[in-house]
């Protein structure tokens, strides 16, 4: 089994930054692509960014240019670099990893706890 566990939420004024990690444990030689979800109060949860073992990363529209993520393979732990933070960013955001290497995951096979990050206006 894979246990991940995110960190690094908070609250932050708008146009601060944040850096989430989630760091893996377990069976981690079954872990191959990782992401970012977020789901804001009344909201369906939605994907943020998602990187491939091999570092091809993607983003959704609104987080384009703002946010970073990346991994660190020898320490099995995935980032999201937030800047330039907005309210509407304001939601529990969500570590995910897959068995699978595609960029494109519809089932992720692992979730974390999540971790609560608030932008104030």
């Amino acid at each position: 089994q894979v246990q991940l566990v995110e960190s690094g939420g908070g609250l932050v004024q708008a146009g601060g930054s944040l850096k989430l990690s989630c760091a893996a444990s377990g069976s981690i030689f079954l872990i191959n692509t990782m992401g970012w979800y977020r789901q804001a109060p009344g909201k369906q949860r939605e994907l943020v960014a998602t990187i491939t073992k091999g570092g091809t990363t993607t983003y959704r529209d609104s987080v384009k240019g703002r946010f970073t993520i990346s991994r660190d393979n020898a320490k099995n732990t995935v980032y999201l670099q937030m800047n330039s933070l907005k309210p509407e960013d304001t939601a529990v955001y969500y570590c995910a990893a897959d068995r699978s290497n595609r960029i494109v995951v519809v089932r992720w096979n692992y979730w974390g706890q999540g971790t609560q990050v608030t932008v104030s206006s």
